[in-house]
Order: C-alpha cells, then structure tokens, then sequence
C-alpha cells in the first residue's frame, strides 16, 4: 500500500476537525505533515474523484469533506487512492518452467492454492476496511491525543 493512502486518511481527519466550513488548500495540509503539496494533491484529486471530499475554487477555496466520517469507510479511503483491483494477482506461474504440470493447465484446472489463500486473506482485509469507519479512527485518535483537534484547528487559523 503507498504512503498516499496514509497521507489521504490524515488529511480527511485534519479536514473534519478544521470543520466543514473551511476549505484547506492541499499545499496547506501538506505543510502541516511537511509533505510534498503536489504528491499530496494527486491523493486528493483522488478522494474528490470518489466523493469523499470535494474541491472548492475561489480565493477561498481549496478541499473539505464531502460528508461525515461515519459514512466514510477506510476501504472507502484505501480504493480511492490504490484503486480497486485486487493486491494479490496470481500469474499462474505454476504453469511455467520445469514443475509445469499439464493436470494444472486449461478450463478445468483446480484453482492455484496460493490464489485461493491470497485471496481469502485480501477478502478479509477488504471486510475488515470496510467495517471501520474514520469516525471510529478520529474517536481513537483523539483519546490517544486529545488536544490534537485544537492543535489542528489553531494551526490551520493562525497560518
């Protein structure tokens, strides 16, 4: 998984606890994880192509959520930014070089067991993202670091 879906999860919590009033440029919530604006603006695009946040133009404008993070699920996050295809994705080599076997090969070959477990586990990982909500993460965060909501909103007004 990049980096960028860890940059998009931060940068919607600073985007709910900034508030849904105030649009954020993405050079400015990349300064505040000195990271690099451009690479940080292609992982917004991103989220605004999937609904997640939504850009606004102006000399105001910028990004903001695009509804709650009750309704916004990290696989919500993890598809935008990775895209929906698969992790694992078998090649059938199995069916290359010496240990080719011609019981493996064609229409009714049994499924590759590596396959079959990737594929079990990624299901499981894609339940798992689904079922997780960034309120769920932001009600984690803030009990880890309460005064970090401040911290961000105070920050993003004085700068």
């Amino acid at each position: 998984m990049s980096e960028g879906v860890e940059w998009a999860l931060h940068s919607c919590l600073n985007l709910a606890w900034i508030g849904p009033e105030r649009a954020v440029t993405a050079a400015r919530l990349a300064a505040y994880h000195d990271l690099p604006a451009a690479y940080l603006n292609k992982q917004l695009q991103a989220l605004a192509r999937a609904g997640i946040v939504s850009s606004v133009s102006g000399p105001k404008g910028g990004f903001r959520l695009s509804r709650p993070l009750d309704q916004i699920t990290l696989m919500d996050v993890v598809a935008a930014i990775e895209g929906p295809e698969e992790a694992f994705r078998c090649a059938e080599i199995r069916q290359q070089g010496p240990g080719a076997s011609p019981d493996d090969a064609g229409a009714g070959a049994t499924e590759c067991a590596i396959a079959w477990a990737m594929g079990r586990a990624e299901l499981a990982w894609r339940r798992e993202l689904a079922g997780r909500t960034l309120d769920a993460v932001r009600e984690r965060a803030e009990s880890q670091a309460p005064g970090a909501p401040d911290r961000i909103r105070s920050w993003f007004a004085n700068t």
